[in-house]
């Protein structure tokens, strides 16, 4: 199954440009209107493991999000959403980065969401299958 990505920089929020103490401007969609929701906090530490990285290759926090998300096997394409030239040409080029394997782990490992429940539950639950199933199969 492919994955279309919607927002994939959450209206600008994992842009580089938002932060705890930012001073983003203020004609910025997310300035106005806080939208898809996010944790923020979470959000801050996926900013700023991104921009430790795009630092070491000399490119947007944007650049690395989009490439994070092209690098998953699932992901077919994503739906970007720009006002000036510049972002276009800034989003583009995030198809030119290829990020190492031990970049995807640390960006996989701070963007990791908590198990919400039903999820944990099920997970649990068929902890106890599993093992019995594999001992089956021994």
């Amino acid at each position: 199954m492919g994955l279309l990505v919607w927002s994939p920089l959450a209206g600008g929020l994992l842009s580089g440009k938002f932060g705890p103490d930012s001073s983003a401007q203020s004609d910025a969609r997310r300035s106005k209107f806080d939208f898809p929701p996010v944790d923020r906090d979470h959000a801050w530490q996926c900013v700023a493991a991104m921009r430790a990285i795009a630092e070491e290759h000399g490119v947007s926090v944007s650049q690395i999000a989009l490439a994070w998300l092209l690098a998953r096997p699932y992901v077919t394409s994503v739906i970007i959403g720009v006002k000036r030239i510049e972002q276009l040409d800034d989003n583009l080029g995030a198809v030119d980065i290829i990020l190492t394997a031990e970049e995807l782990v640390r960006l996989d490992e701070v963007s990791a969401l908590p198990p919400y429940y039903p999820g944990w539950m099920i997970e649990h639950q068929n902890a106890a299958r599993r093992q019995a199933f594999s001992r089956s199969q021994n």
